[in-house]
């Protein structure tokens, strides 16, 4: 045992030493490789050191140290990925032509198409109101333009004319000849400014308006025209700072709200039938009917209590026609004097429902405002029975929700002369940037004044870099009808207003955004809609002269095909008209592609940041093309 004890300890003697001995030869050799090498670097950087020292104190480099100089390296810091260099995709993933359009679809509007509307429900008017076409059934090709199509007036010129070719329906001229709708001569239409209730003309109307209540101290800023025809109210309203929503239904008048659009007026195609208008509540200052033929007093008021939603509290509602002033009037109204009577009776009963207080009626003008806040008027639900205050109903969901016949009510209040909603908002135009009521007030998810001033200071910065990448853009008068795809706080809009553009702008917020943002952009003065991108707008063909996008793309992927997206702004977008999309480098590349292949002239540019950042910008110019002359004379 003992000698096995003796073995054991000298053989681990033994590895032990052959270990030291491999450790100490590996430190030998390690430490040689490293002092020969430093001894190599060391040399190297002192003259390239010494070179650049005496390069910095403008001082002359010896001659002998040029080839020092010539073998350093120099790093370069320089971008050389940049968004102009990303590749197409590969032929085998290119997407196909989309060829256009036969000429007799140059007006497409997709969700109000007339032979698609007579399969729904005539009662109230249904059938007018949006009916989309299934997957199956939406076209994949390009509308075209009618032959002969024109780049549009410039405003304000395009207020009083525009290109019959451009929309050629002479109907109008006809069917209103005598009230001074629209005119007729040789290749242009020219707009006198007259309506049914007006024809001394809009502006001497507005006048009228103007001596009842204030039109002029900015406190009236945004207005809503319901049954807009060619949308006069609103084209002169714009002279006094008013921006105004109009709207007329697709209906017998075929074109009244194309000449808008094609005016420069901002315009919709939409009707008050069975579901709400899609804006939010607490929108507009002043709400205006002149003969639009709404039965305001029937179906419980269901209408009136429809604009009661979407009135700013202390706003306005001005009415003309009939039944106003049907004393003086009846005559011409195919009515009886006792019918007139009855059916005014009616819109006053409904109005004092809602508590508002008519202000006055004057000739063929009546007005009444609508309460500051709702403490009397929940008071006097014990006398009115109707309409009831909605219940567990949110007043902004506007988004193919039906209309119902109760009351929207105002956000509450501490004090009876408190305006409700977070306060008054500022006068125009500090409104536009005066932070909205709604953020203050908390009532905006986690949006706050700084967020809030933050997104205005950083899109006045964008615009400016905007307007280096598309001259079109930067060039006042260029465009007039512009449309923001995903508004947010409405920053884009604003910051073109503080530049003082002469543009109005659509502000859409998706029904699928994170937060409902529209009700701020009311508040700043601005207009806007709600929207589904997956579905088509309800507007005419060649409605906007530029289209921007701030991640659509993101917001519907995997909702719809980007393609179908992409349709239907060529649809929307004037010929010669752009487009700037920001979004993830990944989607726009196939953007593009796709854009390539609507015979879009694009190209793809870094953020404004630089090319680090994976969001880029893809700017777009639909090139003009029309259907062919055949259509011309129809």
């Amino acid at each position: 045992m003992a000698s096995n004890r003796v073995l054991t300890y000298l053989s681990s003697l033994r590895m032990n030493r052959r270990t030291i001995f491999f450790m100490v030869l590996t430190t030998v050799l390690c430490s040689c490789f490293y002092l020969l090498g430093n001894w190599k670097l060391s040399s190297s950087t002192t003259t390239e050191k010494y070179s650049l020292r005496r390069g910095a104190c403008n001082i002359n480099i010896h001659p002998n140290a040029t080839a020092a100089i010539t073998t350093q390296t120099h790093l370069d810091f320089n971008p050389h990925h940049l968004a102009e260099d990303l590749p197409h995709a590969l032929p085998a993933a290119r997407v196909k032509i989309f060829p256009p359009c036969a000429s007799e679809l140059s007006e497409y509007t997709p969700c109000e198409d007339v032979d698609r509307s007579l399969k729904f429900d005539r009662e109230r008017l249904v059938y007018r109101e949006r009916h989309c076409p299934e997957k199956d059934e939406v076209l994949k090709c390009r509308i075209p333009a009618p032959y002969g199509y024109r780049q549009t007036f410039r405003w304000p010129e395009s207020r009083d004319a525009a290109w019959y070719a451009n929309v050629p329906h002479k109907h109008l001229t006809l069917e209103k000849a005598g009230q001074n709708w629209v005119r007729f001569k040789g290749d242009r239409f020219s707009f006198p400014g007259g309506g049914t209730m007006f024809p001394n003309g809009a502006g001497a109307y507005i006048d009228d308006i103007g001596k009842l209540i204030n039109l002029r101290d900015g406190s009236i800023r945004t207005a809503i025209d319901t049954g807009c025809g060619v949308a006069s109210f609103g084209a002169y309203l714009l002279s006094r700072n008013i921006l105004t929503m109009s709207f007329a239904p697709k209906d017998t008048h075929i074109a009244q709200v194309q000449f808008a659009l094609e005016r420069g007026v901002p315009a919709l195609i939409g009707i008050l039938a069975s579901i709400r208008l899609p804006y939010p509540s607490r929108a507009f200052d002043m709400a205006h009917c002149s003969r639009c033929l709404i039965p305001w007093g029937q179906y419980d008021g269901l209408y009136l209590i429809e604009v009661d939603r979407v009135l700013r509290p202390g706003g306005y509602w001005i009415l003309s026609g009939p039944p106003i002033n049907w004393e003086v009037r009846w005559k011409g109204w195919d009515k009886t004097r006792e019918q007139l009577k009855a059916e005014q009776d009616k819109i006053e009963g409904v109005a004092r429902s809602l508590c508002w207080k008519k202000l006055i009626q004057k000739n063929d003008i009546a007005i009444w405002q609508k309460p500051s806040n709702h403490v009397h008027c929940k008071i006097t639900r014990k006398i009115f029975k109707k309409p009831q205050f909605c219940q567990n109903q949110d007043p902004d969901m506007a988004w193919y929700t039906k209309m119902e016949t109760c009351l929207t009510p105002l956000p509450d209040v501490s004090d009876i002369r408190e305006t409700s909603g977070g306060g008054r908002v500022a006068k125009w135009p500090d409104r536009l940037t005066s932070t909205p009521p709604r953020i203050i007030s908390q009532r905006v998810g986690d949006i706050t004044e700084e967020i809030f001033r933050t997104n205005t200071d950083l899109w006045k910065k964008r615009l400016s870099h905007y307007k280096t990448l598309d001259q079109q853009l930067a060039e006042k008068g260029r465009y007039r009808n512009l449309l923001d795809m995903n508004s947010y706080l409405g920053g884009f809009a604003a910051s073109l207003a503080l530049n003082n553009d002469p543009v109005w702008v659509m502000n859409v917020v998706p029904v699928e955004a994170n937060v409902n943002t529209l009700g701020v952009i009311y508040e700043r003065g601005l207009i806007g809609t709600y929207h589904n991108w997956c579905e088509a707008m309800s507007t005419y063909p060649r409605t906007y002269d530029f289209i921007h996008g701030d991640t659509i793309f993101t917001l519907y992927k995997d909702r719809c095909e980007m393609e179908d997206i992409l349709l239907e702004m060529d649809r929307i977008l004037r010929p010669q008209g752009s487009v700037i999309i920001r979004d993830d480098v990944d989607l726009l590349v196939n953007a593009k592609n796709i854009a390539d292949e609507l015979q879009w002239e694009t190209r793809l540019v870094d953020h404004e940041e630089g090319p680090l950042v994976r969001e880029k910008l893809l700017i777009a110019t639909k090139q003009y093309w029309t259907a062919p002359t055949t259509s011309h004379n129809r």
